[in-house]
């Protein structure tokens, strides 16, 4: 598979990146075993690059699979700690659990922040930076859904990596537009950064539209890789064979690959954390005051589902 380089960071990644998000237990909750399953195919298939974070609870099975096939590829990981000891420890963590001396790439995680997010991030920034120099962190990133968070990381000396959303519909983005998010993404190439994407497909709600979808990504220049949720074995060596160009077309078993966000009123107590973690704007209440998700805007990202006290959000 296609290894391109991230920015000037030297760090060499395939053109597809195992998302690891989708797999964990905010979203389908696959068992820690059959996950390691997927990642092991997804490393012997040639990926190099996975990308996880704190919040996706998925470095056992990351590890799992790193134990079984010997292979140590690139890994990213993120954070939304905000002060210096919260992302200390987080960095920690994941070394701990992947059972690694370094991570190669580590992001602020600042999906719904605005342009004020490196004030907001600036201490755990500087905890990256200090991890960077002490060798435990290879390239500091950012996450952001935001055009104008994008924008600015170009002009951040201390940010190596930016991971922001873009899709050929615009869901998600905050801040603009996709043609906003575009030239926020040139900035940032241009700068020498590393580039890679997220949510080409929409979290999941464009998987049938695959083809355009990934057309549209591919025609972007200077990113190095594309993240892509996968959550089996078939849906590994479908990716990998596209992105070998070893498919004309690409259409996926609806059956299988579409997911979605629901609410089970009965248990929604109406507190409204799940609108404050929505990074898509996709979650209000209805007439009831029960939440409901406009599936239009919905990420299927399922970062309204752990801070539900109810447990009333489910990815399925």
């Amino acid at each position: 598979m296609q290894k391109r380089k991230l920015g000037k960071t030297g760090i060499e990644v395939t053109e597809l990146c195992f998302g690891a998000l989708p797999m964990g237990p905010i979203q389908k909750n696959v068992p820690v075993a059959d996950c390691a399953d997927v990642v092991e195919k997804a490393l012997q298939s040639g990926i190099n690059f996975i990308d996880t974070a704190q919040a996706y609870k998925t470095y056992e099975p990351i590890k799992m699979a790193m134990d079984r096939t010997g292979i140590r590829p690139v890994i990213a990981s993120k954070s939304s700690q905000k002060t210096y000891e919260g992302m200390a420890m987080a960095v920690e963590e994941a070394l701990g659990a992947l059972g690694i001396d370094y991570i190669d790439i580590f992001h602020l995680h600042a999906a719904r922040e605005g342009e004020n997010a490196f004030e907001v991030y600036k201490d755990s920034l500087q905890c990256l930076v200090d991890m960077k120099k002490k060798g435990k962190v290879k390239a500091v990133g950012i996450s952001t859904h935001h055009t104008a968070v994008t924008r600015l990381a170009a002009d951040v000396d201390v940010i190596d990596v930016v991971f922001p959303i873009i899709n050929n519909k615009g869901r998600g983005i905050m801040g603009g537009t996709t043609e906003d998010m575009l030239q926020s993404m040139e900035k940032v190439a241009k700068a020498g950064k590393g580039l890679y994407l997220m949510k080409v497909l929409g979290g999941g709600s464009l998987i049938n539209e695959y083809d355009e979808a990934l057309k549209f990504a591919r025609n972007i220049e200077g990113y190095a890789s594309i993240a892509i949720g996968m959550v089996s074995i078939p849906e590994v060596e479908f990716n990998v064979k596209y992105f070998n160009g070893e498919l004309a077309n690409a259409v996926i078993s609806l059956d299988k690959a579409e997911k979605k966000a629901v609410v089970v009123a009965r248990n929604c107590k109406s507190c409204g954390q799940c609108i404050a973690a929505c990074p898509a704007d996709a979650i209000s209440f209805d007439d009831d005051n029960k939440a409901r998700i406009d599936s239009a805007k919905c990420l299927t990202c399922g970062y309204c589902t752990p801070v539900c006290p109810e447990f009333a959000i489910r990815v399925i």
